[in-house]
């Protein structure tokens, strides 16, 4: 069976010194001030999908809070962990312990999301995980002082994986970024194939960081004839599997390529004559809604490169405008004394912002919204600059995550 658009919509119906240091603050100040600490890579292969963008959506959300009238300073610093659990343990330890900071935010890179979700813990202080996928941050490892924002592993594969298989693409070959972040998404995409009747052929896992050569994993991606090929990566790495598979033609040969974390900027890097077809999952688009319109209006002049903030970025923002919702609810001194109670307070307010809209979050920390199954448009089909989707489907937010009672995270009561 070929897999089709119209296929598709009908399946779908289912380094320390790379850290900032925060100036010290009299006790009066600080009790009145709240410290953001931006921690991803500002540098390397994630770049342009978190990076400095996120740190331009954060800082829109500070101005956006009104918090300033109320008193409550905020202040935002910015680490760069260079996609190493090692550099970024130790950014969070230095920003914990030294600096005064209330909430670590962002994360991406899956390695250092579970590092940092036990450090912040131990000191009792706020994770809001906008760009680590693992889903075993709301499972196995979640925490008290855990909300995580935007996407995860299980929904990206359920959405995505799913929805190709239940279309036709029922035969897969991955290829994995080897770290927990690759796994997991191989893991849960697997799950979801032979759950939906579908085969896995084979995988390879590819070295992560600096590998730019993916030749030989797609030749051994093309030799198992599978339908479809699950590119269980993200950023750079996806940008060079889409490029060097067309230069092999798989599409020709009537190979699907399912992106299962891919993001605006890759496709705007790929150009929509290489990028046309690919099949993804995000929970923002900047062109979704007149909110979302509204938002990507107010950051993009600060974006670097005149990027629009991909869905990472966007949940920077939403994650920060209910925290600072909170945190003027119950107080600053209250927030920063304990990071537990802050999170406690935000699972009990209802989210709305202008990047996911409505929305809650769960007693193990997942925030729910709906996800979006996309096309990337042809070159034809687009309207303009940035005009780079079409939506095949949309899924609820109860209905995207994993149920709350199968991750097996001991903050659910049985």
């Amino acid at each position: 069976m070929p897999i089709t658009r119209r296929s598709l919509i009908a399946a779908a119906g289912i380094g320390a010194t790379a850290s900032q240091s925060a100036p010290r603050l009299s006790r009066a100040q600080a009790a009145n001030t709240i410290r953001i600490g931006v921690l991803n890579d500002q540098s390397g292969l994630y770049r342009d999908v978190n990076g400095p963008g996120s740190v331009v959506c954060v800082r829109q959300a500070v101005a956006d809070s009104g918090l300033a009238a109320r008193g409550i300073n905020v202040e935002v610093l910015v680490g760069d962990h260079q996609n190493r659990p090692d550099v970024g343990s130790n950014i969070a330890r230095q920003w914990l312990d030294r600096d005064g900071v209330d909430l670590i935010l962002d994360v991406p890179t899956s390695s250092v999301a579970l590092a940092v979700n036990s450090i912040v813990r131990e000191k009792n202080k706020v994770h809001m995980n906008s760009s680590g996928a693992t889903s075993d941050l709301t499972g196995a490892q979640c925490s008290p002082n855990t909300v995580h924002w935007t996407y995860d592993t299980y929904m990206l594969a359920k959405s995505t994986g799913g929805a190709m298989v239940k279309a036709g693409g029922d035969t897969w070959f991955f290829l994995t970024a080897d770290y927990a972040f690759g796994h997991a998404l191989e893991r849960d995409t697997t799950n979801f194939v032979r759950a939906s009747g579908g085969r896995v052929l084979g995988s390879v896992r590819t070295p992560f960081p600096g590998n730019a050569d993916f030749s030989s994993f797609l030749v051994q991606a093309q030799a198992s004839r599978a339908k479809v090929v699950g590119l269980a990566n993200a950023g750079g790495d996806t940008i060079n599997c889409v490029k060097q598979a067309a230069e092999f033609g798989l599409a020709r040969r009537g190979v699907k390529l399912a992106g299962l974390l891919v993001f605006i900027s890759d496709v705007h890097s790929l150009g929509l004559q290489t990028a046309q077809g690919l099949v993804i999952t995000e929970t923002f688009y900047w062109d979704l809604n007149d909110r979302t319109r509204a938002f990507t209006a107010r950051v993009v002049p600060n974006m670097p490169n005149g990027l629009r903030p991909g869905m990472g970025q966007a949940g920077c923002y939403g994650a920060v405008m209910h925290y600072l919702k909170a945190v003027a609810d119950m107080g600053a001194p209250a927030a920063k004394a304990s990071g537990a109670e802050a999170v406690s307070r935000m699972k009990a307010m209802p989210c709305d912002d202008d990047a996911f809209g409505p929305g809650t979050i769960r007693p193990d920390g997942r925030k729910l919204h709906p996800a979006y199954l996309l096309e990337v448009k042809a070159p034809a089909e687009s309207r303009g600059p940035w005009d780079y989707y079409k939506l095949l489907a949309t899924t609820s937010g109860d209905e995207a995550f994993r149920p709350v009672g199968e991750g097996g995270c001991a903050l659910v009561r049985s």
